[in-house]
């Protein structure tokens, strides 16, 4: 889809840079992410109203330091260069950039002098920031003027004097940087006059229009999970092209409670979507029976999904195109990651399709982030339930059954996860939860229910907050709610005699168990 305003991010593989393309994205302007040697010919484009370096692990002093392309600061547009930009920006104009004894990391003071700079418009004298650097700046080049400093960087804060050049050493898109979003929305509104006209109805209008035209009176086939990117997906595609959509569900039986019926009940009975719904349980659970390594596990549900969607679509006629619900985030952490960011995992939405079905991929949602799918799913009147859904791996309850699995062990997890969100939901905390689930250890511990001596299966329990996943805190629930739901769990999930709750941020650990 082609855009008449934007903001170029240059990525230079900083992990906030998703972060910074959110936060323009939140002020009604789409924001893009591309390479960082993207060529100064493509920027020149008049849809681009402003440019931002991201940041970046690398050190403009390393041998193969990322670099911006020949005649790139020819370029006649607002240019912000955050962290890395900011290095680089006083490195290419022949200032001093020093690799600093102690790295910075956390929480700084900004010293803004006295400036009337568009940036800082609105900033007090000094305002709490969040750094992550290794090298900084000693003195800014020649034509820049320094007007923020911080304890440990001289020059926090530089602008050009004629031209429209900005560096900072800090990070406004990080929620700790306090004024963050007003800096973004200074350059972005203000100096780069960049129209809000980014909406999520017009997106869909303009997305319709072009599923129909390259569509035209082909069929689309999408493998639906139950998730919201492919549930929006699914509701996109058939508000395009009505009839000429199929759906396959894969029941593989290890989805949540009452998940298919829900599915079913959504897509075939309330929006009419020509829903295949295939249980396919007996088949993996055979398939994954005594295993106990979760990459075995993977594995096997991954090449299972594929032979079992492959023999429904053959009784299908034959699609021309495969639907998925590819995310913006999933397209820049996959395979085809712009700038030198480390390939952080691949994604396959669908349980990795082989391209040997020889259909062409049709991704309506591949320019959104997840916040935009909700609003789009809204906006299709999807029931909140599912747009407000928490994030559910493909492999679904066989990799939160740690050790082997088996239909009672599903059930069992089943059961307490139910409860689990069930009382989120009753309490009102669900939507403050980013991610929560139950799984099941491969622990038994003596308990004591009436009289009797138990000697059953432990529960943990799961809550995690965050901005974009790749970070996470976990979850401070009311310590009354924790103690009402490990009741429940205990007295009405048969198998389980004990509830723990995980209290491990990410890093150093992972969001799923396994």
């Amino acid at each position: 889809m082609e855009h008449l305003n934007k903001i170029a991010i240059l990525d230079f593989g900083s992990q906030y840079t998703k972060l910074i393309a959110r936060r323009i994205r939140e002020l009604s302007v789409y924001s893009e992410i591309v390479p960082f040697n993207t060529k100064p010919e493509a920027l020149a484009d008049p849809a681009i109203k402003g440019i931002i370096l991201s940041g970046g692990p690398r050190s403009v002093f390393d041998t193969d330091a990322p670099a911006l392309s020949p005649g790139f600061w020819e370029l006649d547009k607002p240019i912000l260069g955050i962290c890395y930009g900011l290095q680089l920006m006083c490195h290419d104009f022949e200032g001093k950039v020093i690799s600093a004894d102690d790295r910075e990391y956390g929480p700084a003071t900004l010293n803004l002098a006295k400036t009337d700079h568009p940036l800082f418009a609105g900033f007090d004298e000094e305002t709490r920031v969040w750094m992550s650097h290794g090298d900084r700046l000693e003195l800014p080049p020649e034509g820049f003027d320094v007007v923020g400093t911080s304890e440990n960087a001289p020059v926090t804060a530089m602008v050009h004097r004629d031209r429209p050049l900005m560096g900072i050493q800090f990070h406004p898109e990080v929620s700790h940087s306090v004024n963050g979003d007003r800096l973004l929305r200074n350059f972005v509104l203000d100096m780069c006059r960049c129209p809000q006209d980014w909406r999520m109805e017009d997106y869909i209008d303009a997305t319709v229009a072009e599923i129909r035209e390259r569509v035209g009176d082909e069929h689309v086939l999408l493998g639906l999970s139950g998730g919201v990117d492919s549930s929006v997906a699914a509701a996109l595609i058939h508000k395009a092209i009505g009839d000429q959509l199929t759906c396959v569900f894969v029941d593989h039986g290890m989805m949540r409670k009452d998940e298919r019926e829900q599915v079913e009940q959504t897509f075939r009975d309330r929006f009419g979507i020509h829903l295949v719904a295939v249980d396919a349980s007996e088949l993996f659970l055979g398939r994954l029976h005594e295993v106990e390594d979760p990459e075995r596990k993977r594995k096997i549900i991954g090449r299972t999904f594929i032979e079992v969607f492959e023999s429904e679509s053959a009784k299908l006629p034959a699609p021309k195109f495969l639907a998925q619900g590819t995310l913006y985030p999933d397209v820049i952490e996959s395979a085809v990651a712009v700038g030198p960011a480390q390939t952080i995992k691949s994604h396959h939405n669908v349980g990795g399709l082989p391209e040997k079905m020889n259909m062409e991929l049709l991704e309506p949602l591949r320019e959104l982030f997840k916040d935009e799918v909700r609003r789009v799913g809204r906006l299709l009147d999807l029931p909140e339930v599912m747009v407000e859904r928490h994030p559910f791996p493909g492999p679904g309850l066989a990799v939160r059954i740690l050790g082997a699995i088996d239909r009672e062990s599903i059930r069992i997890l089943q059961e307490a996860d139910a409860i689990f969100i069930e009382h989120l939901h009753t309490k009102g905390l669900y939507n403050d939860v980013s991610q929560a689930f139950a799984v099941l250890l491969p622990v038994r511990s003596v308990g004591i229910m009436g009289d009797g001596r138990t000697y059953e299966q432990v529960c943990a329990l799961r809550a995690v907050s965050t901005n974009d996943f790749m970070t996470a805190d976990w979850t401070r629930l009311p310590y009354d709610f924790l103690a009402e739901v490990s009741s429940r769990i205990v007295n009405e999930v048969k198998g389980i005699n004990r509830v723990v709750f995980d209290v491990t941020s990410k890093p150093p650990g992972t969001i799923e168990w396994e």
